[in-house]
C-alpha cells in the first residue's frame, strides 16, 4: 500500500504530516468518503490541525459490513497455519516500522515519542501472540462421558466482529482486536478513536502489506452514529470496546440488546 501521508520526522529535515482527508479502508481498498461531515484531527502540542477524519456515511458502512461479511465466507475456511504465517509477516513488518509508526502516533496524540514506542511494542507482542494462534484453536474429545456417549468441541470462528477503540493508545488497543480475531478465522470492521486516526490507518496498510485478503479488516471512521450502526446490524456477531464507563455501559447494553457477544472494558479495564 501507499503511504498516504508522511510520519513526522526527529530527523533535521523536520518533515510533517501532509493536512490530508483521512481514508475508509473498505473492501480492500483505501478511499476517501462521500461525506459531507469531517473531523478535524490535531497535534496537542500545537493545536495544529494536522488531518480530517470522515463520519462514514450510511452507504460506507453497509458496504463494510458486507464487504466482511462476504469475506468471512472464504477466510474461515483457509487453514489455521496460513491465517499464523499472515501474522507471522504481520509482526515482522510492525518491528520494521515501529519507530516510523512511534512518530505518527507522537504527533496526533502528543505522547513523547518513548512513551509512543511503548504503545507500539506493546501492540506488537499481541500480534506475536496471534501468531501461535493454531495452538488456541484446537477443541477437545472426551470419551464415555455417560454410558455410549462421547463428546466432541470444536472451537469455530463467530463472523463478522467490530472493534471501538479509545483515543489514548491508537496503536495497542487496536493491536489487541483485529489481529485475534481475524488469525481466529474472524472477519474485523475496526472503529477506532476519530481523535487520531493515522496510527491506526498506517496499521491497516501493513496489515495489506502483510499479505492480508482484502476484505478481512476493514476501517472506518466516525462517532455515535457509527458505533450504533455496529452494535444494531444483524450481521456483526461480536464488539470489543475500550473506553469510558458511560460509553462502555451504553455499548455492552445496546450490543446485548441486539444478541452480539460484547466485551466492554468500561473505564479501559
Amino acid at each position: 500500500a501507499t503511504l498516504w501521508f508522511r510520519p513526522a520526522s526527529r530527523t533535521t529535515t523536520n518533515r510533517d504530516i501532509n493536512m490530508k482527508n483521512v481514508p475508509l479502508y473498505l473492501a480492500g481498498e483505501f478511499v476517501e468518503s462521500q461525506t459531507s461531515e469531517w473531523i478535524d484531527v490535531t497535534n496537542p502540542a500545537t493545536n495544529e490541525v494536522i488531518a480530517k477524519a470522515p463520519c462514514t456515511t450510511n452507504a460506507e458502512m453497509r458496504k463494510a459490513i458486507e464487504s466482511a461479511g462476504e469475506m468471512f465466507k472464504t477466510w474461515k475456511e483457509v487453514p489455521v497455519s496460513e491465517r499464523a504465517r499472515v501474522m507471522l509477516r504481520y509482526q515482522a513488518l510492525l518491528k520494521e516500522h515501529h519507530d516510523e509508526i512511534a512518530e505518527i502516533l507522537a504527533q496526533e496524540t502528543g505522547k513523547t515519542f518513548d512513551d509512543a514506542k511503548g504503545d507500539v511494542w506493546r501492540g506488537i507482542e499481541v500480534v506475536e501472540h496471534a501468531a501461535n494462534v493454531a495452538s488456541m484453536m484446537m477443541g477437545e474429545t472426551v470419551e464415555n462421558v455417560a454410558r455410549e456417549v462421547d463428546t466432541h468441541s470444536w472451537i469455530q470462528p463467530l463472523g463478522v466482529c467490530a472493534g471501538i477503540t479509545p483515543f489514548n493508545f491508537p496503536a495497542m488497543i487496536p493491536l489487541w482486536m483485529f489481529p485475534m480475531a481475524i488469525a481466529c478465522g474472524n472477519t474485523f470492521i475496526l472503529k477506532p478513536s476519530e481523535q487520531d486516526p493515522l496510527t491506526p490507518m498506517r496499521l491497516a496498510e501493513l496489515f495489506e502489506e502483510a499479505g492480508a485478503p482484502k476484505g478481512v479488516l476493514q476501517v472506518v471512521h466516525g462517532g455515535k452514529e457509527q458505533v450504533d450502526v455496529l452494535l444494531t446490524d444483524p450481521a456483526i456477531k461480536a464488539v470489543s470496546f475500550v473506553g469510558s464507563v458511560p460509553v462502555g455501559r451504553y455499548i455492552y447494553e445496546t450490543g446485548t440488546r441486539n444478541m452480539k457477544r460484547v466485551q466492554s472494558f468500561a473505564g479501559a479495564k
